[in-house]
């Protein structure tokens, strides 16, 4: 027999399923190329899941919320006044403010508060002399029976003004409607009026004291007035033009302040 027949008749012989060397060795190669494969992806996956623990973290921290404060600013805030004579008089403070709200603080008033009469001691056009600001500046109050610019009351009618006449400073006198001056018997006011009887000013009390006969300038200075829950009225102010002869024809009434002795209330 040859060997080839030889070789022929032992793969006849051998068992179904045996493979020989040759083919047993390809197949421990490929196992293990299909081990190694197995084992990178393994390798892989657990890579990738680190990275995804330190840059995706299950419990990430909360965006840190803006907080806003709000600023507080404070200003100051000062109104200087130029009184007779040319001195400066600074009459306002201070006030502080916030972005939404704002509280400005006020100064009082320099002129001083004066109890004239009550309401109900009053008479329809006879009127209450009484001085003011100073001891030295008369003034009256009367209710007109006419509603009247600036008036106070229930029938808004009560006013009070300087007599110092704004032309000359003589002093000017009351007149009722349908009188006439002492100096003038010939003529009868029209409505409530003030008469100078030194150049025949004339002043309508009803409406601010306007100027409407005669030489004066301007109107007759008016007294700002209040009335408490009690019917108290009182003289609180000044309105301008000055009072004549405190720096006369400005309207800075803190010149009637000035040259003699505040009123005391």
């Amino acid at each position: 027999m040859t060997a080839l027949e030889d070789d022929e008749a032992k793969k006849a012989n051998a068992p179904p399923n045996s493979a020989s060397p040759d083919d047993r060795s390809i197949t421990r190669r490929n196992l293990l190329r299909a081990g190694l494969a197995l084992g990178m992806v393994s390798m892989a996956a657990g890579v990738a899941s680190v990275v995804r623990s330190l840059f995706s973290p299950t419990n990430p921290p909360s965006p840190v919320e803006a907080q806003t404060t709000t600023p507080t600013v404070t200003k100051t805030l000062t109104t200087t006044v130029t009184q007779a004579g040319g001195n400066q008089t600074a009459i306002a403070s201070s006030s502080s403010a916030t972005s939404s709200t704002a509280t400005t603080s006020t100064t009082s008033s320099p002129f001083p508060k004066l109890m004239i009469a009550n309401i109900s001691d009053l008479v329809a056009s006879t009127p209450v002399s009484f001085n003011y600001p100073l001891q030295e500046t008369p003034n009256i109050l009367v209710k007109l029976g006419v509603k009247a610019t600036g008036g106070v009351g229930p029938d808004g009618d009560i006013v009070a003004y300087s007599v110092v006449c704004q032309h000359l400073g003589c002093i000017t006198a009351f007149l009722p409607t349908g009188t006439g001056p002492a100096c003038d018997s010939s003529y009868k006011a029209p409505g409530p009026e003030g008469y100078c009887c030194c150049h025949g000013s004339i002043y309508d009390l009803a409406s601010g004291a306007a100027v409407i006969g005669g030489p004066a300038p301007r109107p007759l200075p008016q007294v700002i007035l209040s009335v408490d829950s009690s019917g108290d009225i009182y003289a609180v102010g000044m309105g301008p033009p000055t009072i004549f002869g405190h720096d006369t024809g400005s309207s800075n009434v803190l010149g009637d302040l000035q040259g003699g002795t505040p009123v005391s209330g």
